[in-house]
Parts: C-alpha cells; structure tokens; sequence
C-alpha cells in the first residue's frame, strides 16, 4: 500500500502539485467577528483581502478540529496502512499537537507519524512535496520519514514586509521584534531558525527589499526547489520569478500566493522565497 501524506494550508501548496501527489490538506481557520472561514476553501485570497480591508474587525486564525484530523486519517485508512503528517511549526500554531492528538479518535486501525516541520509556506510544502514524490515511488514510511527529517536543514525562507504590525498582533514575531523599532520606511526582512520568526535584515525601499531576495537565492551552490509567494503584490511577484529565471529554470518556479491564515499574520505587501538545496 501507497504511504499517504497530510499536511495543513499554511503550506501553501499550489492546487496542481496536491492533486498530482495525491496530497490530503487540513486547513487551519480565519475568523471575521462571529464568522468562521476554511483557510482557502470558504474564502479565497482575493476575498480576504477585501475583507480585510473594508472590515473593522481584525481576523484571527484558529487550529483545525481534531475531527477535522481524525475524519481525513480514517478516510486515508480505507486506502493505506501508513500516514504520514508534516505540519507546520509547533512553535507558531498548536496544530502539530492536534494532528497528534487526533489519531486517539480514529475509528479505524493505521500507523500514522507526524512530523512537526519546523516551517511555515512553501518551506513547508517542499518538505511535504519530497514526502509526498518518494511516497508516490514506492518508499515506506520509515524512509519518508528519514527523507522528510534530511531535508528540514535544506530548506530556507527569506520574506520582504510592508510592515511587521500584523505579525505583532498575531504574537508570532519573535525575535523579529527588534526590527519594529527601525524608521516607518523601513522594508523588514524576516527568515525562520528553529521554528521562530527571526529577524533576517532590512532595507531602506522595496527595490532593495526583492534585491535582497534575489541575492539570498543567488548564495544557493545547488537549488532543487524554489518558489516565489506573495500577498497581494502579484506585480513584484512575477517581476522577481522572471529574474530568477537566470538562477533556476523559471518553467520551474512555483508561483503561489499565501493564504488567508499567512495573510492574517503578514497583512498586504508580503513578497517571498523559498528553496530547498544547498549553500
């Protein structure tokens, strides 16, 4: 039997590679006053977006039910004798534990591992689409597992910020507070070490913000896998996939947009790489 691979929306996957890879995805929640939204199901980028500007509320995110977990690993156990769960960080959302948690309501008999990523976007979902391509060749769990584990170290983010005020407010900052206090035309950049948001640099215009992304893919020796995401700022996006395109086959990209539940956290104006390889 196939290993089946779980994962939750903050992983940013494009709806292509999931339906290819047979990917299975539990999506975290936005909430606008009383209303509850599926991350990317209920409500679409666009739509959040609207939203959050017009709206005098703040959205805040919540984690998936257990059922929600529990419901798709008995689902998968009708198919498969073997799951495996990469979920994003543990120390920025408390769905690691309840992807753990909710293998105690399973009705059905399964092996199931999960993997607490260390890692939030398409950094995330690299380490998923590995899990998910060796699962696909034939690969058991215990493999996947040690592939997953192998490739934490190989993937790295570098993300250009409007501002940093809806990650304050989110309480998912981290050491990347130390950049709140620069000047207001100040152009953050945040990374991610050990599972924290941590600062990565700054600059003084957006130009010199995307050039700081390009050099950081630039340092890559060896790049297997690279993407481009934004929120709402496709313009910057694409000009920055088109230069990239002398780093790595731009055919290969991927292109995504984050998430209301990344967006909930980032705001507008987000720009961001992610690549799996080597320095």
């Amino acid at each position: 039997m196939t290993v089946k691979v779980v994962t939750d929306s903050v992983a940013d996957l494009p709806s292509q590679v999931i339906e290819e890879l047979g990917i299975t995805v539990i999506p975290l929640n936005v909430r606008f006053g009383e209303k509850v939204y599926r991350d990317g199901i209920d409500l679409t980028t666009d739509q959040f977006y609207q939203q959050l500007t017009s709206s005098r509320t703040m959205p805040v995110t919540s984690v998936p039910s257990p059922i929600a977990f529990s419901t798709a690993y008995d689902r998968l156990a009708e198919e498969t004798d073997e799951i495996l769960a990469v979920i994003l960080s543990s120390k920025l959302s408390g769905t690691y534990d309840v992807a753990r948690q909710s293998i105690g309501l399973m009705k059905r008999e399964c092996r199931i591992e999960v993997i607490d990523s260390e890692w939030a976007v398409m950094a995330q979902g690299f380490l998923v689409i590995a899990a998910a391509r060796a699962a696909q060749a034939g690969a058991r769990l215990n493999e996947i597992m040690r592939i997953v584990r192998r490739n934490i170290a190989r993937v790295d983010i570098r993300a250009a910020f409007d501002t940093l005020e809806f990650l304050r407010r989110g309480g998912r900052i981290g050491a990347a507070q130390a950049l709140l206090g620069a000047a207001l035309k100040i152009n953050p950049i945040i990374t991610m070490k050990d599972g924290l948001v941590e600062p990565a640099g700054r600059t003084r215009s957006r130009t010199r913000a995307v050039e700081h992304l390009y050099q950081f893919v630039a340092g890559f020796r060896n790049i297997e896998e690279l993407a481009v995401e934004e929120a709402a700022c496709s313009e910057d996006a694409d000009l920055l996939v088109d230069r990239l395109g002398n780093l790595f086959p731009r055919e290969r990209i991927y292109r995504t947009r984050t998430t209301p539940v990344i967006g909930t956290h980032t705001g507008p104006g987000l720009l961001l790489v992610a690549v799996m390889g080597d320095r």
